[in-house]
């Protein structure tokens, strides 16, 4: 089973958001959500993500989408753990908080899915467009692809693309650090 492009591309800008903006652990060291003027900065890399060019971000659209973002790592972590129920109702949550709607919209000659909230803000489009993608995701058997690294001293969440779906880091950094320790706990 595959992502479509346009919600395996909402899905990328989610994972980005959660990993920039949440606290947590990253390739063995601590990282600080962000604070300040760098809030926006952050929003703002995160919403490009996919390739598309990179927002200018409003400190309250960026409070806003912070606040998204944390919500979307409980869902993935709840994921990850196996408890379905508490992510659908996290995903359920979040749609009903950013009115998310269907709607379709013309892009290059194509119609896409998108999912808007009942105003046009950055935050609120975004928030309702990850809410959805989570939805999607999480209503078909792609629900198991949304992740948390397993390496020691890392949280960073993840979408698995591959084929088998059996994707366990977030980087092919923290799975060399797990085979390295490995190694070295085998030479022991």
């Amino acid at each position: 089973m595959k992502f479509d492009s346009h919600v395996l591309s909402v899905l990328t800008t989610a994972v980005d958001a959660v990993n920039r903006l949440t606290a947590g652990y990253a390739l063995g060291q601590p990282v600080d959500a962000p604070t300040g003027e760098g809030k926006a900065a952050a929003v703002a890399e995160a919403l490009s993500a996919d390739g598309r060019p990179r927002p200018r971000v409003s400190a309250a659209d960026a409070e806003v989408l912070v606040g998204v973002a944390v919500r979307m790592r409980e869902i993935f972590e709840a994921t990850h753990a196996g408890d379905l129920d508490q992510a659908a109702a996290g995903v359920n949550a979040l749609l009903i908080d950013t009115s998310a709607r269907p709607q379709l919209d013309k892009a290059d000659g194509r119609w896409n899915l998108h999912f808007h909230g009942p105003d046009t803000t950055l935050a609120k489009g975004w928030a309702a467009g990850w809410a959805a993608g989570l939805a999607i995701a999480m209503g078909s058997d792609l629900a198991g692809r949304l992740g948390v690294c397993a390496a020691p001293y890392c949280d960073r969440v993840f979408v698995d693309e591959s084929k088998n779906s059996r994707r366990r880091f977030c980087s092919p950094q923290c799975q060399s650090r797990v085979k390295a320790a490995a190694h070295r706990a085998r030479a022991r």
